[in-house]
Formats: structure tokens, sequence, C-alpha cells
């Protein structure tokens, strides 16, 4: 199957206890999370061999963000340390009617100053067979979207399978910038993988039939759009994940798969959720799993749906699954009765 690199940008989550406010805390729980960086712990966790690529300072900071993924058998032997600070972000989680909240303190982090030479992409993709990145990386800054740019085009000269997640972040950057950048870079991209609102806001592509503020969903409009990103960009397969959102605690999950051979649908989850954070990185990892597990379209994407719905019940960016508690969801079984 072949070893998975990811990389990116692994951050310090401060959160207050519970459902505070922010101007209620007077302290924050600390975890250590980041888009894929997730998604290299929960291949990990499923008995993939997976690595991670960022910058870190020397730092004991930086040395605990190391260590959080060591301690879930990630490969961290490629991490380049280096640079003055760890990206942090401050979130609230938001109930009932209250949407959660997520305010960054990540600029000039070791990554986001990190310099090209820094990565030797030929050393790290020796023995590769799939590299995963998400739209969060190039937007740190244009160093980072450089050094990006130069992962994929190694990737792409090593034979690596590459999937993206386009995981879109206003606060990052522009619509216009983020069109310009990720459309460069989507040339060298083999999977890509999206939410309900990443095609509009970074390429323009939408989906007839679809309110995201009222949770409103169209099969056929996703379909279209996928198709059109497809035949744009030339992917192999799109995976968009289809979130229907009634208040913070209660969505419907679910997703579809798009390829030249066919288009695939999940099951529907209603999902009472614990913490969000992390359901789209734990979609991807099921995604990656799957297909290098060699599944069948329609059972890779009900892996990668179980997956997913099962992290939104787990607090913490990571999701703490096992192959086995996904397929069991994935076959039927979600009665979520006790285990004896």
């Amino acid at each position: 199957m072949g070893r998975i690199v990811t990389f990116g940008e692994i951050m310090l989550r401060l959160a207050p206890e519970g459902y505070h406010r922010f101007v209620q805390a007077d302290s924050y729980g600390a975890t250590y999370g980041g888009g894929e960086a997730n998604v290299a712990v929960s291949l990990a966790n499923f008995g993939m061999d997976a690595a991670y690529v960022t910058k870190l300072p020397k730092h004991e900071i930086g040395q605990a963000a190391v260590n959080t993924l060591r301690k879930f058998g990630v490969d961290t032997s490629l991490i380049v340390r280096g640079g003055e600070r760890v990206g942090i972000y401050f979130l609230e989680k938001g109930a009932s009617q209250r949407a959660s909240k997520v305010i960054y303190d990540r600029a000039h982090s070791a990554i986001a100053l990190a310099e090209k030479s820094d990565f030797d992409w030929k050393r790290i993709f020796h023995g590769v067979s799939w590299f995963h990145f998400t739209g969060i990386t190039p937007a740190l800054s244009a160093n980072a979207a450089a050094i990006t740019e130069d992962a994929c085009k190694a990737a792409r000269e090593a034979g690596v399978t590459v999937s993206c997640d386009l995981n879109y972040r206003k606060n990052l950057w522009s619509k216009e910038k983020a069109g310009e950048v990720m459309s460069g870079l989507m040339k060298y991209v083999d999977i890509c993988i999206a939410n309900e609102e990443d095609a509009s806001d970074v390429f323009g592509i939408h989906a007839d039939g679809t309110d995201v503020g009222t949770g409103q969903i169209s099969h056929a409009g996703y379909e279209k759009a996928a198709k059109t990103m497809t035949e744009r960009f030339g992917f192999k397969q799109t995976a968009i994940t289809l979130r229907e959102s009634f208040s913070a605690n209660d969505n419907n999950w679910a997703a579809m798969l798009y390829s030249a051979n066919g288009v695939y649908f999940s099951k529907k989850y209603a999902l009472h959720i614990v913490d969000r954070v992390g359901g789209g990185d734990s979609f991807c990892a099921g995604l990656i799993y799957g297909m290098l597990k060699k599944m069948s379209p329609k059972e890779n994407l009900e892996f990668a749906v179980a997956a997913s719905c099962l992290k939104h019940s787990i607090e913490g960016d990571i999701n703490h699954v096992s192959v086995d508690e996904v397929q069991k969801l994935a076959a039927g079984d979600a009665s979520g009765r006790v285990q004896r």
C-alpha cells in the first residue's frame, strides 16, 4: 500500500471548558491539531504508515506538538526544527443556535516563515505512494504557497498520488487569492475533496438548489458541481461532504464521490455534535484509507463518511477511532448501544 505523507501546520488549540464563551473563561484546555496532522493521525490509527511534514520551533511547545503526533504512531522524523513560534487557535464551541467561533493567532509561525530550502522533497517522497495537503497551508504565506507547489511538483515527478482538501478559510485569505493560488495547484491533484461551500468560494462553481444557510442540499446540484470541477482540472475523483446544519449541535452528515466511472452518494447520519473540528479531516483520512485498500467506490465513500460521523462525537481535533469501529457503523450498527 505504501507510505503516506501529509504536509501543513500543526497548532496549539486553546479552548474554554465545555461550552463557556471566551469572555467567561478563566482557564483553557490545551491540545494540538491541524488539518493535515489530523489526517496523518487518523491514518496511523488505521494502521497505515503515515508521516507528517512541517516546521516547528526547537523549544518545548514545539516538542509537545511533535510528541502528540508520536504517541499516535505518526512518523515525525521529517519535521524540520526552527523558527520562533507555534501557531495558536482559540476555539469557542457553539451550542444550539450560537455558532462556534475560532480566533487565529498564527501569524509568523515557524511554517509560515519556512524557506523552500528547508524541505528536500525528493528525499521526502522516496518510497511514498500518497501525498495530502489542504488549502489552509498555501494560505499561510507566500513562502508556504511556494513550498506547497514544490511539494506537488515533486510528488508528480515521483509518481505519487496527490489529494487536496480545499478547506477555504476566509480569515486567512480572500476568495480571489484562494482561487488564483489553488487553481495553479490543482493541475497536480488527483483526488480533490471539498465541503458544501469550498467549490463556490474558491472556484466560483456553485451547486444549484442548495442553501448552506438553511441546510438545503441538492444532489443534482452537487453532482453538476463535482462534474464541473473534475472536468476543469482533470481530477481522477472529486469528493464533497454534504452537511445540513440545523443548529450548532444537530446536523445531518453525508457525502458524494464523483468520477468518470460513476457518481455515489452515501447514507445520511443525524449527528448530535460533541466537537465538529476535524470532521472533514477524518473524512479525508477515511477516503485515503479506502482507496489504498482498494475498496469499491461506494464502500470507500461509506467508510469515509462513517469515520467522520464518529469524529463528531469526540473532543479535540483528532479522530480516536479504529477501523473496526468505522466498519461497524458503515455496516449499519448506529444504535449507540453499550458494547459489553
